[in-house]
């Protein structure tokens, strides 16, 4: 990808949850473009094994636990990858949780709490400090992660998806207030992916993998690589006139 739009080449990137899933498949996919990438997120082990996958691609990378709910290790993050690489470039905003399957009558502080916290304080705390270390060096890219969930809930998700939209106007407030600064917020919309959090789903609720399926217009439930191309698109100087945008990448599941 050398030379393309594409290209990541002389990046630093940072993708929060990136153990697993989208952001272990951005992560390896960023490498492949050219970027150096700091993974990160609460534990450690699982961490160390992507860094050393996309060190396997001759790329520089370094696994930092956080907890970005935590506006003290969302410091230090930043902190150690700017003591490690000297800059930031691209942020990938993909931590995120929903520890439980709940109707709203029956939902609970502290649990609204664990999720707004993670999916939205965290990330509008943790794109602020990066965005000032990008301000510093000419620009960059800033890339959230919500959800089809943002646009239209489940039953019993609903926090989850307060949250995620929630995260779609940190894009488009950020996008306003950081162009100034050459630095560009999107986000990417998943659909349903076979991830840990959304395949739980599927052990909770009898026959719902099979309903997702139906009403999926490309007929299956995408793989984590699936998500990459519009993340590349999105961090790469392909996207250069593009901000404040959500691109939804669900198979057709939105398409009424």
């Amino acid at each position: 990808m050398e030379g393309s739009q594409f290209s990541l080449e002389g990046k630093v990137a940072l993708v929060t949850g990136g153990s697993r899933g989208i952001g272990r498949a951005t992560a390896l996919r960023f490498a492949q473009a050219g970027a150096d990438v700091v993974v990160a997120s609460r534990k450690l082990p699982d961490l160390e094994k992507v860094a050393d996958e996309i060190t396997g691609t001759g790329r520089k990378s370094l696994a930092v636990s956080a907890h970005v709910g935590r506006m003290e290790q969302i410091t230090s993050l930043v902190e150690r990858v700017v003591a490690e690489f000297g800059k930031i470039d691209i942020l990938v905003n993909n931590a995120g949780t929903s520890p439980v399957y709940t109707p709203a009558l029956d939902f609970e502080e502290a649990i609204w709490d664990a999720i707004m916290n993670l999916n939205l304080k965290g990330l509008f705390f943790l794109s602020q400090a990066a965005a000032r270390v990008m301000k510093e060096h000419g620009g960059g890219s800033i890339i959230n992660v919500a959800s089809v969930d943002a646009f239209r809930p489940e039953v019993n998700m609903g926090a989850y998806a307060i949250s995620k939209a929630g995260v779609t106007m940190v894009t488009k407030v950020l996008s306003v207030e950081l162009a100034q600064y050459n630095i560009r917020v999107n986000t990417m919309a998943p659909g349903n992916v076979h991830t840990r959090l959304g395949d739980s789903r599927f052990q909770v609720v009898p026959g719902y993998e099979e309903e997702l399926l139906k009403r999926t217009p490309l007929g299956h439930i995408a793989d984590p690589e699936e998500m990459v191309g519009t993340m590349v698109y999105l961090a790469s100087d392909a996207s250069s006139y593009v901000t404040g945008q959500t691109f939804i990448v669900d198979g057709g599941f939105l398409r009424t």
